[in-house]
């Protein structure tokens, strides 16, 4: 700590989700040690990440594609758990086996340009600074509210993926289900034999895909996500452009006439919802499956975005300021590509310290 009372570190890690301890993990693998060169900030109140945060009844059975975090698999697990628990006490382990030190809750409240090169890091637990940055906040803490006419008139409830509080809440009531996404589809088969009535909503008509999802399947969908961040566009999920897959589950919906999907409709009644063709379907509750947007707000005084509303990123670094990378962002957003995006930003944040030492 010098005498301003700044802490000096060679690279601060925002977020401790999958994105983050990946990185903290490579940050350690090659020689930097917690609390000495790096600090992981988390403002969660306990180790899991978004994971903590999923309703109960999203079990490790049905979680998709959830992969281990490098060096440490979770294995044993019971698919009737709540993910919630799961990830939660696997993260905890991996942070405890790694002694990555995670501190929390600490809120980033922003990232300004310093002295010599440094980044400043303003926190509810003080102030960093840093030669680089990871930045692996995620998703969670934006979850996206769109807007419609009459809105505000709707005598029902609202409410969005991120305060599911699971199916039975919603016993007797005529639900309606807004997004065609994995979260969309999952709400309506789970909240179906509760509810009075539900309907689906989406914007596009859902894609359905037949098939395994192979490696070469998986490189594309990336790479189309990829290109959308390399050109300074909003990254668009990788699930957005696989399509759902045609489980049996998706099935023996779309069979009972639970994922029978309705175009969006034009605006929001006090007691329902209705398009401008006449048609009108009362509802109790809309709930808002919706998706979310990156929480990159702290980031605001650096100026990183683009005209295109994005902000431009090589691999995982930004290009209008190569001491940051975003990881977990745009095509690193899986669980997957988190631990790959870690890894690269690790490797180029060294050689980003050795070819810029620390000015005196």
């Amino acid at each position: 700590m010098n005498n301003t009372g700044v802490r000096d570190v060679d690279v601060v890690v925002i977020g401790a989700g999958q994105a983050g301890l990946a990185g903290a993990h490579h940050l350690r693998r090659t020689g930097f040690e917690a609390e000495r060169d790096f600090v992981v900030l988390d403002h969660a109140p306990r180790p899991g990440g978004a994971w903590q945060f999923r309703w109960p009844s999203l079990t490790y059975g049905k979680v998709h594609g959830m992969h281990a975090l490098p060096g440490l698999e979770l294995t044993g697990a019971d698919p009737a758990r709540p993910s919630s628990e799961v990830i939660a006490e696997y993260f905890d382990t991996y942070e405890r086996t790694f002694d990555l030190r995670v501190r929390r809750p600490v809120d980033v409240r922003a990232v300004r340009d310093g002295e010599a090169g440094r980044l400043l890091v303003e926190t509810s637990a003080g102030t960093w600074s840093t030669r680089a940055l990871i930045n692996a906040t995620g998703t969670w803490d934006r979850p996206f509210w769109p807007r419609y006419p009459g809105q505000e008139t709707f005598r029902g409830r609202q409410l969005h993926t991120a305060q599911y509080p699971g199916p039975e809440a919603f016993a007797g009531q005529r639900v309606v289900v807004v997004g065609g996404g994995a979260s969309g589809t999952q709400h309506l088969l789970e909240i179906a034999p509760h509810a009075t009535a539900t309907t689906w909503v989406t914007r596009r008509p859902p894609v359905f895909r037949e098939g395994p999802f192979d490696q070469e399947a998986g490189r594309g969908a990336v790479a189309l996500v990829e290109e959308r961040v390399r050109q300074g566009l909003p990254p668009r999920s990788v699930v957005s452009v696989t399509g759902l897959s045609l489980n049996d589950a998706i099935r023996q919906g779309i069979a009972d006439g639970v994922l029978d999907r309705l175009p969006m409709f034009d605006r929001i009644t006090p007691d329902g919802v209705e398009w401008d063709d006449g048609r009108h379907v009362d509802a109790d509750v809309i709930l808002w499956a919706t998706g979310f947007r990156a929480a990159l707000d702290h980031l605001a005084p650096l100026r990183l975005r683009e005209p295109g509303g994005g902000i431009r990123v090589d691999g995982t670094r930004v290009v209008a300021d190569p001491r940051i990378h975003l990881v977990g962002y745009g095509p690193s957003a899986s669980t997957i590509g988190a631990n790959r995006a870690g890894r690269t930003a690790v490797r180029d944040i060294r050689r980003l310290l050795a070819e810029e030492p620390l000015a005196a």
